[in-house]
């Protein structure tokens, strides 16, 4: 990969130079960066400004890619999606991340990993999701501000209990990737597709990622047969029938044909699904209180109150699922308070 995918996936002439380039990637998500590491590869003369930019986009980098190794070591959970797709880029090419994301092997280690960051990061918010219901999956996210949170996003950890969260009606929650690294990047681009609109065109980043791929050693019809697996043929074959106007796909255009002969067997799947009693849909907590952290827990807590008032304890922090009165839930909260 080299500045002159960027010119073209950013749809910028050449000869308008690195300026233009730059100043059309900062109307993307992140890609200022991406183009500044590509610029700075190829020494590109810059100034001090954007020379700090990178630096301070790089050591967030290098901050993911540390909590990552040391959350897999200590808790048993990895990274997925941001972190793998980087592997794949080119040397000092900086890949956009805009969180880093983590998947448990159960609700257990996913506590372990939210307290390691509570109580090593000056976290400020603690979003939590339920999917599912019986059983559910968890999923929350931690958010700290960065060293200048007037020039740079926050810090966000994002961590779940399924790798794959689906779309909460005909594709399922699918709690595991099992594949090759790089089927696995592929499985993640495709579920990010789920969630697209339709019709949308690809951003440049998720053109950028493809092209990282395109010389992976796919075997076509075994990494059909996994998306397929992963409901995701449809997605997986609608971006790369948008990214093919864009970019060679090399090893990709061989599992694209693969691809054909699933794309019908799921639709129907969805249609049939369709039929059948709705999924519930995500349960979002609203924060209750921040408590001690509750060392001795290895999973969150659903407790029943009054009414359809439901509550969420958690090793770090109490939540309200679904609509009710704050004063009812808070109050229930005291009451279970004081029978501990």
């Amino acid at each position: 990969m080299n500045t002159a995918l960027l010119y073209n996936l950013l749809d910028v002439d050449p000869a308008d130079g690195p300026a233009e380039l730059l100043h059309r990637a900062r109307g993307s998500r992140h890609l200022p960066h991406l183009v500044l590491s590509a610029l700075a590869r190829e020494d590109v003369r810059m100034g001090e400004p954007a020379r700090a930019e990178l630096r301070r986009a790089r050591t967030r980098a290098d901050h993911y890619a540390r909590l990552a190794h040391d959350l897999a070591r200590s808790t048993g959970v990895r990274a997925i999606h941001g972190i793998p797709l980087a592997g794949y880029y080119p040397s000092g090419l900086l890949r956009p991340q805009a969180s880093l994301d983590l998947v448990a092997p159960g609700e257990a280690a996913l506590w372990q990993a939210v307290v390691r960051l509570v109580t090593d990061h000056p976290v400020e918010t603690i979003d939590v999701t339920l999917l599912g219901d019986r059983p559910h999956h968890t999923a929350v996210t931690v958010r700290w501000p960065a060293e200048d949170p007037l020039l740079d996003p926050w810090y966000r950890v994002d961590l779940t209990t399924a790798a794959l969260p689906g779309d909460h009606a005909g594709v399922p929650v699918r709690p595991y990737l099992v594949a090759d690294d790089h089927v696995e990047c592929l499985i993640a681009l495709a579920e990010a597709h789920l969630h697209t609109p339709a019709g949308a065109e690809l951003d440049p980043l998720t053109l950028l990622d493809l092209s990282c791929l395109t010389h992976q050693p796919f075997e076509p019809a075994e990494t059909a047969a996994v998306l397929a697996a992963y409901r995701l043929a449809p997605e997986a074959a609608a971006l790369l029938d948008l990214a093919a106007p864009r970019l060679p796909l090399g090893t990709l255009a061989a599992v694209r044909t693969a691809l054909t002969p699933e794309l019908a067997p799921e639709r129907r799947r969805r249609t049939d699904a369709a039929t059948t009693a709705p999924r519930p849909n995500p349960r979002h907590g609203t924060l209750l209180r921040r408590t001690v952290i509750r060392h001795t827990w290895d999973e969150a807590r659903l407790l029943p109150a009054p009414g359809s008032t439901t509550l969420l304890l958690t090793p770090v922090a109490d939540y309200l699922l679904g609509p009710a009165d704050r004063t009812t839930a808070l109050a229930a909260l005291h009451e279970w308070d004081a029978v501990q």
